[in-house]
C-alpha cells in the first residue's frame, strides 16, 4: 500500500459555511479503496476528495480490519488525513471484519440511525447523521442499495418508512439522501424516491453524468436527492485523471444552499 499526498481544502473553515450556508456534498463509493490500477491506496482516496473540497462526504464500500486489505480502518484513516470525524456502520461484520458506508465531515455531528435494509442477495445497510450546518440541521442520510432490483424496491421502502425519513426528526429539517443506488434514472427503485426528493444533478444547470464505470462513465447509478427546502447550485462528477484511477466510480459533487 502507498499513501497519496494530502491538499488539504478550505472546507474546513466552518465560519465561511455559517455566513452563506453553502454546503459542499460528495458521494463516493471507493471499492475498498482498490484502485483501477488495481494498487491499494487510501491516501490517494483521501487527495481525491480533498480536492474536491467537500464539506460533507458519504462514502461506500470501505473496508474496516480486513485482511484483504491489510487490516486497517479506511474509514477512520480517510477522515484522519481530512481532519475530519467519520460515522461508520457495517452493513457486513463478520468477526473482525467489516466492510460498509461512512459519514465525514469536520462539522458538528450526530449519529442519528445506522442499520440494515432488507437483502435477499448481499447484505446492505443505510447511515443517518445530523449535521449542524451554522444555524441550520442538516440530515444526511448515506446508503448503498443491492445489485438486485426487488433488494433495491425492498430497500428503498424501509428506508421512506417511519423508522428512517418517515420519522419525525428526519422530516423535521432538510434532508440529503445519497450513495451508491445502483438504480438508473428508469429503474423502480430510483423513481420511488424521485417520488418523495428532487435529483440534484437534474435541479442543477449541468446536463447530467454518469459516474460509472470510472475509466469510460456509462451509468448514472451513483445519486444525491435533497428535499425542497435545498437549491443546487452546481452538481459535477469529478473526471481528473486521479479519480479515474482512485477507485471504479467517479465522485459525484453537489454544492447546495438553504
Amino acid at each position: 500500500m502507498k499513501s497519496g499526498s494530502l491538499t488539504m481544502s478550505a472546507s474546513t473553515d466552518t465560519s465561511h459555511q455559517a455566513e452563506d450556508q453553502e454546503l459542499r456534498i460528495l458521494t463516493y463509493n471507493v471499492h475498498s479503496c482498490i484502485g483501477t490500477d488495481r494498487l491499494l491506496d487510501p491516501g490517494r482516496v483521501a487527495d481525491v476528495i480533498a480536492q474536491s473540497g467537500a464539506d460533507i462526504i458519504a462514502l461506500q464500500e470501505l473496508d474496516v480490519g480486513r485482511k484483504r486489505t491489510g487490516g486497517i480502518d479506511q474509514a477512520h484513516m480517510i477522515a484522519t488525513l481530512l481532519k475530519m470525524e467519520a460515522h461508520f456502520h457495517p452493513a457486513l461484520h463478520v468477526q473482525e471484519e467489516k466492510y460498509g458506508d461512512a459519514i465525514l465531515t469536520a462539522l458538528p455531528t450526530r449519529l442519528m440511525k445506522a442499520g440494515p435494509l432488507p437483502s435477499l442477495g448481499e447484505t446492505r445497510g443505510a447511515i443517518w447523521t445530523q449535521v449542524d450546518a451554522g444555524r441550520r440541521k442538516l440530515n444526511v442520510l448515506n446508503t448503498h442499495l443491492g445489485l438486485r432490483n426487488i433488494d433495491r424496491v425492498k430497500q428503498v421502502r424501509t428506508l421512506l418508512s417511519d423508522e428512517w425519513i418517515g420519522s419525525p426528526d428526519f422530516q423535521a429539517a432538510p434532508s440529503i439522501i445519497c450513495g451508491d443506488l445502483n438504480a438508473r434514472p428508469s429503474s423502480p427503485a430510483y423513481r420511488m424516491l424521485a417520488g418523495q426528493f428532487r435529483d440534484a444533478q437534474l435541479s442543477a444547470a449541468e446536463r447530467p453524468r454518469p459516474t460509472f464505470p470510472s475509466r469510460f462513465p456509462l451509468l448514472r447509478i451513483d445519486h444525491v436527492f435533497l428535499s425542497q427546502e435545498l437549491k443546487v447550485s452546481v452538481a459535477s462528477v469529478i473526471s481528473t485523471p486521479l479519480a479515474k484511477r482512485a477507485s471504479d466510480h467517479l465522485p459525484l459533487l453537489i454544492t447546495v444552499k438553504f
